[in-house]
């Protein structure tokens, strides 16, 4: 497939998406939505160690891309955005089997935020700001935003950063628990590309065991957290990157990960 609104770079599973439509601050239209669910297709073909996503110019995604829709035309389903695009997305990005890196590069805005929010490491140019959209023209946060803002920044600055739809700055995002880490925008490339690296050569079978037991404690009760831990990590210790890992650990070498 030729991608018109993104781009994907892939090299020995790892992967790097990045939204391109510089001229709309990269918002989602229907084209780019589908481009990225046939993107993502591909990478899950390939045994991924981690994907990147990132936006290309100022901004990492405005959202909604508002031209595709004409209020005008009569009785508007919304749902319909949700139920083919986002919901499918957020649930691929939370359950793919490796780390899933965003790289925030610039503003990010109602879906845009959310989709951010449903990957693994989130981090953001010092310059990049947030905002939840969607009060401005009354909707409700989706592409999972009601379910992670409250679980990632508590329910009191969930409810003000979305009712009053007021702008953080990534320092604030930071420390609000929204994201990992703000960097300095100078260093951001450099820092991203070694971010990527490292977990580019990392025991890959056991992150994702880790991502999917910290992702499923959300509506697990501690017996369950307990028995998932414990037959995840029955099948990590029979894995190749266990083995390499104490091998290497014994040896006082460095491991040589396959990510299986």
């Amino acid at each position: 497939m030729t991608y018109t609104t993104i781009s994907l770079e892939s090299d020995n599973g790892c992967h790097r998406l990045t939204l391109d439509r510089q001229d709309r601050l990269n918002s989602l239209s229907a084209q780019m939505q589908e481009e990225i669910a046939h993107a993502l297709s591909a990478i899950e073909a390939e045994a991924p160690r981690v994907l990147l996503i990132t936006g290309a110019g100022r901004a990492f995604c405005a959202g909604q891309d508002l031209g595709e829709r004409d209020v005008e035309a009569g009785d508007l389903d919304l749902g319909q955005g949700p139920e083919l695009y986002y919901n499918p997305l957020v649930r691929r990005l939370t359950a793919l089997p490796c780390p899933v890196v965003c790289a925030v590069n610039g503003v990010a805005a109602g879906a845009g935020v959310n989709i951010a929010l449903a990957c693994d490491i989130v981090v953001a140019k010092r310059s990049a700001r947030f905002v939840q959209a969607f009060s401005a023209i009354g909707l409700v946060p989706d592409a999972g935003g009601t379910w992670h803002l409250p679980r990632l920044m508590g329910q009191a600055r969930a409810l003000g950063f979305t009712l009053l739809g007021e702008t953080l700055t990534a320092p604030d995002a930071q420390a609000a628990g929204l994201i990992w880490r703000a960097i300095d925008d100078e260093t951001f490339d450099d820092e991203v590309n070694g971010l990527v690296s490292r977990l580019a050569v990392a025991p890959t079978s056991g992150l994702a065991a880790a991502k999917r037991a910290i992702r499923g404690t959300w509506t697990a009760t501690l017996d369950e957290a307990l028995d998932l831990e414990r037959d995840l990590q029955r099948t990590c210790g029979r894995s190749h990157d266990y083995k390499e890992g104490v091998t290497a650990f014994k040896a006082k070498r460095k491991p040589a990960f396959k990510g299986h």
